[in-house]
């Protein structure tokens, strides 16, 4: 790996402004000169730097705000977001399934520059933070974050470039080039499975780290053992471990509530609702313009992209919601109910099944809090990980229900089994979590095919409407500038 970026910040992420907060030093053919962590101070910011990241326009490209990049892209690939305009272009080569697999495209070299970013400035702290001065609880704070923020990015990226993982099989395919220490020179790639068994380390030891440490959590953006202990869970779900992935997304739930019904219809932009607990803020002076997630998949704020192409929901899915589900009020079956909101200058355009789930309250500021760890996901997780475990039927009931019932007064405790039960918690995820970033990971994961026949998918703009489970199409490309830079030594997935 040539192109990685360490990202440092110099400010604290709470404080800073129109400063610069990060920097990008030398790739990693030449180990960062003047990056040394004396104490934990310093430290703190280089922390505090990876947050910002989750959030920094990238490669000064307009469509990559920092993680909300991968949000998009990812529900893109999937069936139960619409786009409903050419508009401005930004993100239809990837709705229809031809960007991923093109070595020079922005979507291939994004998620992979973007996840080895974090890799390497998690490399460089953990490589050095054992011998800094400083507290011991603020060390195995940062340790603890660092680890799960190299954990949480190679997870992101296997997914993505690796094939998927077979708890019944050898996971002996290509996976990804291995760094766990700030060093120079072209690394391989190793298999699927050794990538899954260091992001398994990483957790782990994050989890025993953060859930020892008395270092108090300066706020959602930062990683503690509830978030450590999700992440787990989600790549547990993915290595169909079922008992573990139920088990550690019930610890990671633990402290959250549920948001109420009113909170649900409140635009999805504040990180102190109870039910997250991992997200980012951004202050509304640290504007990022127009590669904001809120840019693109917001129903308000003003952008050509909004304006003329406002994100829609799958009709056949919709179809599926209760009447009495709150979240049936997130999008408009007619395309004209005026109480969703829309940019009115000039006037955005309405479509059937658009949605009002993200919002802004300032539709001249595209700044807004984004999700990423959310109480209902791990009920989600817990009612799935059951259901497919074997003989957990009853408790995976009982947790879909209390989320069911929490966004629908009228959900009874379902009385399915085997694979009705599985078939209604997975439409109870699609409609839970749509819009943030699940959709392509999950069709990969359950080996299950892209179908978008039957809705209101409009085929000049998606391009394609299946694509069979375990297609070579599954699989991202890896960037040609990566080919490039390391002379062979990492090869491509099947073309």
């Amino acid at each position: 790996m040539k192109k990685i970026f360490l990202i440092l910040a110099i400010g604290s992420l709470a404080l800073s402004s129109c400063k610069k907060d990060y920097l990008e030093t030398k790739p990693t053919n030449a180990v960062s000169d003047g990056v040394v962590f004396t104490n934990t101070t310093d430290a703190w910011k280089a922390i505090e730097g990876m947050h910002r990241f989750l959030y920094r326009q990238m490669y000064g490209t307009q469509a990559l705000g920092g993680i909300s990049g991968n949000m998009i892209y990812m529900d893109a690939l999937g069936e139960d977001l619409v786009m409903t305009g050419q508009s401005n272009g930004w993100f239809i080569g990837e709705y229809r399934w031809i960007n991923h697999r093109l070595v020079t495209s922005t979507i291939c070299y994004y998620n992979y520059l973007y996840f080895f970013s974090f890799i390497s400035n998690a490399n460089q702290i953990l490589a050095q933070i054992d011998a800094a001065t400083g507290p011991q609880a603020d060390k195995d704070a940062i340790k603890g974050q660092a680890l799960a923020y190299r954990g949480w990015a190679y997870f992101m990226m296997i997914q993505l470039y690796g094939e998927r993982f077979d708890k019944n099989g050898t996971n002996d395919g290509l996976g990804l080039p291995m760094r766990t220490a700030p060093t120079v020179g072209a690394t391989p790639r190793v298999s699927v499975a050794e990538v899954y068994t260091q992001i398994n380390k990483d957790l782990s030891d994050a989890i025993a780290l953060l859930g020892g440490s008395v270092a108090a959590r300066r706020d959602q953006s930062h990683i503690n053992v509830n978030v450590a202990r999700g992440i787990k869970a989600r790549v547990a779900l993915a290595q169909q471990n079922w008992t573990e992935a139920a088990a550690l997304a019930v610890q990671a739930r633990t402290g959250f509530t549920l948001m109420t019904n009113a909170q649900y219809m409140g635009g999805f932009n504040n990180y102190t609702n109870p039910e997250w607990i991992w997200g980012f803020k951004q202050q509304e002076d640290q504007g990022t313009f127009f590669y904001s997630f809120f840019a693109y998949l917001s129903c308000n704020f003003n952008s050509t992209n909004i304006r003329t192409n406002p994100k829609a929901i799958n009709s056949r899915l919709y179809n599926l919601i209760s009447a009495t589900d709150v979240r049936k009020g997130l999008w408009d079956p007619t395309g004209t109910n005026t109480a969703f909101p829309i940019p009115l200058n000039p006037n955005g355009s309405r479509f059937p099944y658009m949605n009002r789930k993200f919002f802004v309250n300032n539709v001249a500021v595209s700044a807004g809090d984004v999700p990423l760890m959310r109480a209902a996901e791990m009920y989600l997780i817990e009612a799935e990980a059951l259901a497919r475990a074997g003989g957990q039927e009853v408790a995976a009931r009982q947790a879909l229900f209390t989320l069911a019932r929490q966004r629908d007064p009228n959900y009874v405790l379902s009385t399915n089994s085997g694979q009705a039960l599985i078939d209604e918690i997975m439409v109870q995820r699609r409609v839970e979590l749509w819009g943030e970033g699940f959709r392509f990971y999950d069709l990969k994961r359950t080996n299950s095919p892209l179908d978008r026949t039957g809705a209101n998918h409009n085929a000049s703009l998606a391009g394609i409407f299946s694509m069979p489970a375990g297609d070579k199409q599954w699989q991202f490309l890896i960037p040609q500038q990566e080919l490039n830079n390391t002379n062979g030594v990492v090869v491509q997935n099947p073309l």
